[in-house]
């Protein structure tokens, strides 16, 4: 027996109607640009920090060397949002609008009590992270400025990006697009304001952050709390139900899983390239990793938009709707993945003087860009077996994904493979190729055969 709170029309937000690759390209439109202008928040410090008047090489480093921290934060941000969101889209397509309702509630107390724990934990432990990460005498202030401040900012970026995905679940694609441009546009305005004008460097960088965060953030709890939503956030479902709670964590450890794997990749890398190469390999591994967020922007907005229509008909038991939409990310994918992909390989210096225009760090780019640039396509087979898994709720699957490419194939390569043959720093940016081919077909094979083909027969 399904459970009200409330009048839900279905006929709002419906997905079960109308052709399916138009309902997930009316998610997914808003949320490409919703994600463009989140990367902005950490992407605008870099190009700014990239072209600072004299040396940038170390602050740009410095920075590199907190995103560990940044994306464990952004991992534990996922492990609740990317959890509870798709249960919200599940229960929405059953018709259990009070166990909708109730997963958000937990949702939202999981992040604030978390955020408030990394905070703490990590201004205790900055300085032995920042060395463990490859800091040095030169690099650890800069990074430790920009730290110091972006971790006042923890509630306001997982409250804003963690709830946000609840906006989307509802089918409020341009609502949640809106909260973060509001965001992104203060950042692009305070950057140069706080970093040029006010000489404040990368703490100024950080201080932007923050205030953005701030912003998005009251935009996103003040939509969640209105009556223009279909699902508001009540204090009366912020007590923490331990079937919902599993239920959250159990789907959203593919995602943390993910980030804390990209963390491990980073520190890995990190260490890796210092002893190979020094302070300036790591400044160009910053560099690339900037241009795959950017470029891998639009397939994480098609997977975010499929999530919400996926899940809800598959809770409304339209399998043979799940099944074209999977078709129709898949292609998409892979055919965006495929012209990047030429584009990186045949223009790779305009790709590099976005962050960087410094004739050093350009020789040294181009070779590492296209090495770690060249299986990038088959990245659209992982996101489409993941997306399928986090959106039918196949946690187990999901996870082991999550860890296959990073953990279990990246990390191991890229302390082997600078040792083999002379490849040096080559070794760590090599490592990320083999794993998109093998962790790629590997995930959509197994998703193809263990999900896709057996849809509508009763799975779960």
């Amino acid at each position: 027996m399904n459970h009200t709170t409330q009048e839900h029309p279905q006929s709002q937000n419906d997905f079960s109607q109308g052709a399916v690759w138009k309902n997930i390209l009316s998610m997914a439109i808003p949320m490409m640009i919703a994600q463009v202008i989140q990367l902005l928040y950490n992407i605008v410090d870099r190009v700014y920090i990239g072209h600072l008047p004299g040396g940038s090489t170390i602050p740009l480093t410095a920075i590199g060397l907190a995103f560990p921290i940044i994306t464990i934060i952004t991992g534990f941000t996922n492990l609740y949002g990317m959890g509870g969101a798709p249960l919200c889209s599940i229960a929405r397509g059953e018709g259990d609008h009070l166990k909708a309702e109730q997963i958000m509630g937990n949702t939202f107390i999981l992040l604030i009590s978390t955020a408030v724990f990394l905070f703490i934990i990590f201004m205790i432990t900055m300085r032995p992270i920042l060395y463990a990460f490859g800091a040095g005498e030169q690099t650890y202030p800069y990074a430790r400025q920009y730290l110091q401040i972006y971790l006042c900012g923890t509630f306001f970026s997982m409250t804003g990006l963690g709830m946000n995905t609840f906006i989307n679940a509802q089918g409020f694609g341009r609502k949640g697009m809106t909260t973060i441009i509001i965001g992104a546009a203060a950042n692009i305005i305070l950057d140069p304001l706080f970093i040029f004008i006010f000489h404040m460097g990368v703490q100024g960088a950080a201080l932007a952050t923050v205030i953005s965060q701030g912003i998005s953030a009251f935009f996103v709890l003040h939509f969640l709390t209105s009556n223009k939503t279909i699902y508001k956030l009540r204090p009366t479902n912020f007590k923490l139900k331990i079937k919902t709670v599993t239920q959250i964590i159990s789907l959203g450890l593919a995602n943390f899983i993910m980030s804390a794997t990209n963390a491990l990749t980073q520190i890995t890398s990190n260490s890796m390239l210092k002893k190979f190469g020094g302070d300036l390999s790591i400044a160009v591994m910053t560099v690339i990793s900037s241009i795959r967020d950017i470029t891998w922007i639009t397939v994480q907005g098609l997977s975010q938009g499929a999530q919400p229509v996926l899940g809800f008909n598959f809770g409304a038991k339209k399998y043979h709707r799940v099944k074209k939409g999977i078709r129709f990310l898949t292609l998409s994918a892979v055919i965006y993945t495929t012209t990047l992909w030429l584009l990186t390989m045949l223009f790779p210096t305009p790709f590099l003087h976005i962050f960087n225009s410094h004739s050093e760090l350009l020789e040294a780019g181009v070779p590492a860009l296209r090495i770690y640039f060249f299986g990038f396509f088959m990245m659209s087979l992982q996101f489409s077996g993941q997306t399928t898994f986090t959106a039918l709720g196949f946690s187990r699957q999901a996870i082991f994904f999550s860890l296959l490419r990073k953990a279990i194939i990246v990390v191991p390569l890229t302390l082997t493979l600078p040792y083999i043959a002379h490849l040096g720093v080559n070794g760590v940016y090599l490592a990320e190729p083999i794993s998109n081919f093998i962790g790629g077909l590997a995930s959509f094979l197994t998703m193809y055969f263990t999900v896709y083909r057996k849809l509508g027969t009763g799975i779960r």
